[in-house]
């Protein structure tokens, strides 16, 4: 798999899966806001999800 590939497999296809598709595992307006940020790239180098900057959860960073 491509970075992106493993991103969206964790994400939205488990989403997907798990029949929660438009509620989780996407980033939209109704969606219920979870989020974590990285300093790097994640696309060039996936090992950079490892290294969590920020967390946001249902729309507010946890701290």
């Amino acid at each position: 798999m491509t970075p992106l590939q493993a991103i969206q497999a964790a994400t939205r296809n488990a989403a997907d899966a798990l029949g929660q598709s438009g509620e989780v595992g996407v980033i939209a307006p109704g969606a219920w806001g979870d989020l974590i940020a990285v300093e790097g790239d994640p696309l060039s180098d996936v090992g950079e999800l490892a290294d969590v900057d920020a967390v946001i959860k249902a729309g507010r960073r946890i701290k």
